[in-house]
């Protein structure tokens, strides 16, 4: 699919006309902070939002509700003649929609997808409202603390990660001859995010997506912050001690495993991911 990359400069028919037509028949992956900030929002607790209203452990927004006349379900926070439900709450992916954003060394990418502009397929209407450049549509959607989010989760999916390097090249697993961790990493790396979630299990599931943390302040980068001490604090629990080359090996898998998922969360191409984190780990003597 063509894929257009935009400048902050570049105006656009971004000027919403809230027909509604977007909240129907999206892929809305989700990262832990925006779990939190619709929690917050909805009123109920982060984890009754996550079971009730996401998928695969909570990386996804469910969409289950009413059919539009193409028979594309409406997201579970739509109300039909009222729209989001949860609005001040919404995530990074409706923030930008119909934009998308990548990260290329160390900078903020946008562009959409398509022959034309998304919008144009279904609300044409957009065409007689203001256009507005790309730069002041982010703004006007306050996506700025919401792509702060994205970024450090983007970090703490490296540390994970990282802990499942360290299983596998400091522990002298690698050293054994062991060929089967990173065969398990490529497995890994093209497993669906439902039967990544069933892997990884509901304890990991709960430690990463909605994370014990007492203080549930307002800024996203403190938050992520204190969710990769979290995290960092259970490996410890879980494998400081362990010995045998299989449970390093479990172990070692688990953490890719985790890291990935996170990474399906915030939109990551995980097969590449994974593909990269195998060389990486071979060209520190690791095999397959």
């Amino acid at each position: 699919m063509q894929t257009t990359k935009l400048t902050k400069e570049d105006i656009l028919p971004l000027t919403c006309s809230r027909s509604g037509t977007c909240c129907f028949g999206k892929a809305v992956w989700l990262n832990p902070w925006e779990i939190l900030c619709f929690s917050k929002e909805k009123k109920v607790t982060v984890r009754e939002f996550r079971d009730f209203y996401c998928e695969f452990g909570g990386i996804k927004l469910r969409f289950d509700g009413k059919q539009d006349n193409k028979g594309q379900q409406a997201c579970s926070q739509y109300v039909d003649n009222a729209g989001c439900s949860v609005h001040l709450g919404r995530p990074l992916a409706c923030r930008l929609y119909p934009l998308g954003r990548q990260i290329q060394f160390n900078n903020s990418e946008y562009m959409y997808q398509g022959d034309q502009f998304p919008c144009l397929n279904d609300c044409a209407e957009v065409l007689e409202l203001p256009k507005m450049s790309v730069g002041d549509y982010i703004k006007a959607q306050e996506a700025g603390e919401f792509e702060k989010a994205q970024d450090e989760y983007l970090i703490i999916m490296q540390n994970i990660a990282d802990v499942g390097f360290a299983l596998l090249l400091e522990s002298g697993l690698s050293e054994s001859g062991d060929t089967k961790t990173l065969a398990a990493w490529r497995i890994i790396g093209n497993e669906a995010p439902e039967v990544l979630a069933v892997r990884i299990g509901q304890e990991w599931i709960d430690y990463l997506m909605i994370p014990t943390i007492t203080d549930t302040t307002q800024n996203p980068v403190v938050f992520a912050q204190k969710h990769n001490e979290y995290l960092l604090e259970k490996a410890q629990e879980k494998f400081g001690a362990i010995q045998t080359f299989e449970e390093l090996h479990e172990a070692s898998v688990l953490m890719i495993a985790v890291a990935l998922h996170l990474a399906k969360g915030l939109g990551a191409d995980t097969k590449g991911i994974a593909e990269h984190w195998i060389e990486t780990a071979k060209s520190h003597g690791a095999l397959e």
